[in-house]
């Protein structure tokens, strides 16, 4: 499990994974020497936001992908498949990134504006989904987790 805190609460956490597996299936590679060998696992987690309850408040949601060998994010979970004959004298590294950028966990709920992103109005404020819907000009306020009253995300005022 991979822990990411995201607010100084307690609770203003979310959790990701990444998966190893061992096989004793032989390696198509020669085994394992005393020469100590690393298997080094790159991946990059990045903070997807929404909101939650009648008050909207700000949530996020951690999410963890592979990369690959061009450093592309890819869509499997970060991990893969160990050969017990290459585990010997060897050390297993999983390198992990952020990425810079926050966006929206639901598609369609928000729109970027160069100030930030603002939360879609649908049917109204009592609208739990909020899809755009191709309405890209009705929005509606949401509440930071330190209960500011905000408009754009994450800058809360344009």
């Amino acid at each position: 499990m991979i822990e990411g805190q995201w607010g100084k609460r307690e609770l203003d956490m979310s959790l990701a994974s990444a998966g190893f597996s061992v096989s004793d299936e032989p390696s198509a590679l020669p085994p394992a020497t005393s020469t100590p060998q690393t298997q080094i696992f790159n991946g990059q987690c990045q903070w997807l936001f929404r909101t939650v309850g009648p008050k909207r408040f700000i949530r996020k949601i951690l999410k963890c992908r592979a990369l690959d060998a061009k450093g592309e994010i890819q869509k499997r979970m970060i991990g893969g498949r160990l050969h017990r004959d290459q585990l010997a004298d060897s050390t297993v590294k999983l390198v992990l990134s952020v990425a810079k950028e926050e966006e929206p966990a639901v598609g369609d709920n928000w729109v970027k504006f160069p100030t930030g992103w603002k939360r879609c109005m649908g049917k109204g404020l009592d609208d739990r989904y909020g899809f755009c819907r191709g309405n890209t000009t009705d929005f509606k306020p949401f509440k930071m987790p330190d209960g500011r009253d905000c408009t754009v995300y994450p800058n809360c005022t344009e």
